[in-house]
């Protein structure tokens, strides 16, 4: 499709993102709304890989605050992300986007294990890839398991879908008079610490020179007009 500005994109989702009205489980009517945003952007002839968190499934720091083990609690919501990873798979088969889990933690009998040039050659072929099972490494959030694996497959362009329309300078629900950055610097945004990713995912792509762009998923309309370059959202770039 002509007048594109991204070829080769990496979705970033929260887990909340599938869940239900308390903020828990998996709705299947959200992950089928997702499914149909992704196939809406598959179908401009973008490549779509998706990395999804576990916080509507899991929350590590609840298990740290009754005294788990970071390592086991870290292991627990890796395996919850491919909890999601399937139930995504399932509703964009649904609607008929052939689908691909990789995890980087082995489970054959429900996902790939996560080969970089396998995940690369699902894309060309068409087909939507998700990245399960975070890092496979504990200590690491799945923001930078998504700033990874984006690196990693060549995207142009990590979107970071959320419930507001950018990054602000304070809570928008709390403070009317929040400030809404339309672009900012990585460096910027780890200097004020404005929680767009976390350091790590920021630093890896500031050093890789990967742009990260944040909009609100819920709006329908937004993910297609983004990725044909009108600026919405914010943009964290090096410039």
């Amino acid at each position: 499709m002509d007048g594109l500005k991204y070829h080769r994109i990496l979705l970033k989702l929260s887990g909340e993102a599938m869940a239900g009205e308390d903020g828990f489980g998996i709705d299947p009517q959200r992950a089928l709304d997702i499914a149909r945003r992704v196939r809406n952007v598959r179908e401009m002839g973008v490549d779509v890989a998706i990395v999804i968190g576990a916080g509507n499934l899991w929350r590590g720091r609840v298990g740290l605050n009754r005294g788990m083990d970071q390592a086991t609690a870290d292991y627990m919501g890796m395996l919850a992300t491919v909890m999601n990873a399937l139930a995504l798979m399932d509703a964009l088969e649904s609607v008929d986007v052939v689908t691909r889990v990789q995890s980087a933690i082995e489970m054959r009998s429900v996902a790939e294990p996560y080969i970089r040039r396998r995940a690369i050659r699902h894309l060309e072929k068409g087909r939507v890839v998700i990245f399960g099972g975070g890092t496979g490494n504990p200590y690491f959030t799945t923001d930078t398991a998504a700033a990874l694996r984006a690196t990693e497959i060549g995207a142009e362009i990590l979107i970071k879908a959320t419930k507001v329309d950018g990054v602000y300078d304070s809570d928008p629900k709390r403070n009317p008079n929040a400030k809404k950055f339309d672009k900012i610097t990585y460096i910027d945004a780890i200097n004020q610490r404005l929680q767009v990713m976390d350091t790590t995912a920021l630093t890896l792509c500031m050093e890789n020179k990967l742009p990260i762009l944040v909009l609100n998923l819920f709006d329908e309309s937004v993910l297609p007009r983004a990725i044909q370059g009108e600026a919405l959202g914010t943009l964290v770039d090096d410039d």
